[in-house]
């Protein structure tokens, strides 16, 4: 298994492991980790391909569909 796919599974393993934590804990070990998940999505398309980063984004959405969706509705300027 490659570097980049393996800190991806590492990424996924500290996902859940923030969400343990109680809610008030979460958030900036949950922010980091969805600022992180960009670099790691671009570094496993460089090593890897669309198909990849494609696996890797469904589980990055999946894991962080609230948060996502609140900064979706921000975004367009739509009430929270």
């Amino acid at each position: 298994m490659s570097l980049a796919l393996i800190l991806a599974c590492l990424w996924v393993v500290a996902s859940a492991i923030v969400a343990m934590l109680p809610y008030r804990m979460q958030f900036p070990p949950g922010i980091a980790l969805l600022i992180l998940s960009v670099p790691m999505l671009i570094f496993v398309g460089y090593s890897h391909g669309w198909l990849w980063v494609a696996i890797v984004l469904i589980a990055v959405i999946s894991m962080f569909r609230n948060p996502l969706r609140y900064f979706a509705k921000r975004a367009m300027g739509r009430q929270t």
